[in-house]
């Protein structure tokens, strides 16, 4: 199985822990959504096949799903293309889109009690400064999605920040326009995954300006960027089969290791499970076979 961790293309704009993109034309990027995989904001060494395959060609199953709900920066799946001259296994992991101004925030939506708002509820008693009831097991639904955005970090990790900081830095309408979307978005994604047998616990979403309007960029609700949930064995208190990398980062805290780079090597039999969960994911959700 192809593993694509690098890339190496003509114009080159901008490499995350995952996703490369380069410059198409005047008002384009092509984006690829590698096979890297990340965990707690570090790029671990090895990486997951079909992965990027899998964020990409979700991302495209779910930006048209929403099209009419957001505008998104989605122009075509690279497969679709007549005019790239693409090796098959970067076509297959590649999203020709629109070029965005980026918003530097995290939207965070959380519908269920777990993560790192699990270990604030622990120690503080609130989620994202919020208070909460006292008697809270882990994976509990809130009552209402709570929206808490984080930073959006070039390096290092994402850190919360309140409603008011984040007013401080988009402005205030901005940030209502950003919280309404990403409630709207994630409850119709929650509810869409529910028909699927899959709880969509928590999931982030990014925004930028085409055109001078707000639209929907990066990815969406994927197994990377959201915790999905079997919603066959749904109980709060205990450990939920997942569809997404917590299973590898249940691995990592089993190592010791204090999150910081750099990361362990996954063995063998971890990315090859990480690596189902995720087709089967997609297969659930979207009904689609992975080009």
């Amino acid at each position: 199985m192809a593993t694509v961790i690098k890339t190496d293309l003509p114009n080159p704009v901008y490499s995350g822990k995952v996703r490369d993109t380069y410059s198409f034309g005047d008002d384009h990027f092509l984006m690829i959504a590698t096979d890297r995989i990340s965990a707690f904001d570090v790029v671990l060494p090895n990486g997951v096949p079909d992965k990027g395959a899998v964020l990409a060609q979700m991302s495209l199953f779910w930006f048209d799903l929403t099209k009419n709900l957001i505008p998104n920066h989605l122009e075509q799946f690279a497969m679709d293309r007549t005019d790239l001259d693409l090796d098959k296994e970067i076509a297959r992991r590649a999203m020709v889109v629109r070029k965005a101004d980026r918003i530097d925030v995290e939207c965070v939506v959380r519908g269920y009690i777990t993560g790192s708002a699990w270990k604030e509820y622990l120690s503080e008693g609130t989620v994202g400064g919020l208070d909460m009831p006292s008697n809270l097991k882990e994976g509990d639904r809130f009552p209402e999605p709570l929206f808490t955005p984080t930073t959006k970090a070039e390096e290092g990790h994402d850190e919360p920040i309140t409603i008011k900081q984040m007013e401080d830095m988009v402005g205030v309408d901005v940030t209502r326009e950003l919280r309404d979307y990403t409630l709207l978005l994630y409850e119709f994604g929650r509810k869409y995954a529910e028909d699927k047998g899959i709880i969509i616990a928590d999931t982030k979403m990014e925004f930028g300006y085409i055109d001078n309007n707000i639209a929907l960029i990066d990815e969406f609700l994927t197994p990377d960027s959201s915790r999905f949930w079997d919603a066959e064995f749904y109980e709060p208190g205990k450990s939920l089969p997942n569809f997404d990398k917590q299973f590898v980062r249940d691995w990592l805290n089993g190592q010791g290791w204090n999150h910081e780079p750099p990361a362990p090597s996954l063995p063998s039999d971890i990315v090859e499970k990480t690596r189902e969960r995720f087709l089967l994911a997609f297969q659930r959700l979207t009904g689609l076979k992975i080009r």
